[in-house]
């Protein structure tokens, strides 16, 4: 029987796009000034708050950002994530991201997560093929933890809407781009980084997230599939997204551009992968971004099996 899918409504705490300096690197390609694009907030979807407020950039410049307020996604369902029992359809669970590729969690990728990972440790069903899913808020976090416990080794992790209705997300970034000499690197992508860990918001007010920590989830012998959209939950992040799979609101190019799909912590846009002829920009750097005169620097995410949008920003963002 096919899950339902979720939606909630908005959430209440807060958490801004901030950090402290950015790590400075080499000169990229791609990264010299040109046309400018001012963010538009008017592209943000109906239910997302955008306001105006001062704020100070990490290379120091004092200027405006848009203050971004959302909760939850207005423009498709969350989940399902974990499906039901081994016989179960792609329909009843969400994605799995590995290597590279993109997989349906289904009743027979949990039978065959033994073979998939070669590790005859991986058992998450009973003998009526019933799939041992976190049922509970406390089972959610208890198994989301970093430390997590032996009672939950081979769990499916689902944490549903529900836990997470007074959770408001905050963002701020700039609303004129200010490219930088050299890209800063993300928090926690080495000792010298130290820029925001977010990557940029979508159009829904959703965050797109730093990679999945996908090494220990599975060292836990746990697994937390995202559903369509590439999200799921925790119940200290709300609602966000891992991978772009197009499921999300996006504004489609006139020119055979790929379509945009949000903003960067920078300000820059972020744009889909693929170009509506199926091709991959060949002159991206290596944050993922490039210039053009229609819409200045902007970024194209990465693959969706890549648990990754982009690597690196480009422009000074909030601190």
């Amino acid at each position: 029987m096919k899950k339902l899918k979720l939606q909630i409504a908005p959430l209440l705490a807060v958490a801004v796009m901030v950090s402290s300096n950015s790590c400075k690197e080499e000169v990229e390609p791609g990264a010299e000034a040109g046309t400018v694009v001012d963010v538009n907030p008017s592209l943000f979807l109906e239910g997302t708050s955008v306001t105006t407020v001062p704020c100070t950039l990490s290379d120091g410049t004092v200027t405006d950002c848009y203050q971004i307020v959302a909760s939850t996604p207005s423009d498709h369902a969350m989940g399902p994530w974990c499906p039901d029992n081994i016989a179960d359809g792609k329909d009843a669970g969400g994605i799995w991201l590995e290597n590279g590729q993109v997989y349906d969690v289904d009743g027979a990728f949990i039978k065959n997560l033994a073979s998939f990972y070669n590790d005859n440790t991986w058992m998450m069903y009973d003998a009526n093929g019933d799939i041992y899913v976190t049922n509970t808020e406390e089972d959610c976090i208890n198994a989301a933890n970093p430390n997590v416990g032996e009672e939950y080794k081979n769990y499916c992790v689902e944490c549903v809407p529900e836990y997470i209705t007074s959770i408001e997300r905050t963002w701020l970034i700039p609303k004129t781009p200010v490219l930088q000499k050299s890209p800063a690197s993300f928090a926690g992508m080495g000792p010298r980084s130290s820029g925001p860990t977010i990557r940029g918001i979508a159009l829904n007010g959703v965050e797109f997230s730093a990679p999945a920590p996908v090494d220990n989830i599975l060292r836990a012998y746990t697994l937390a599939p995202f559903d369509d959209a590439g999200g799921h939950i925790n119940v200290h992040q709300g609602y966000h997204y891992h991978a772009a799979t197009g499921v999300s609101a996006k504004v489609s190019q006139t020119d055979g551009h790929a379509a945009m799909i949000g903003y960067a912590a920078d300000g820059h846009g972020i744009y889909g992968q693929l170009n509506e002829d199926g091709t991959e920009p060949d002159d991206l750097d290596a944050c993922r971004g490039h210039s053009d005169d229609i819409r200045g620097y902007h970024y194209h995410v990465d693959a969706p099996g890549a648990n990754n949008f982009i690597n690196c920003l480009s422009g000074a963002y909030v601190i």
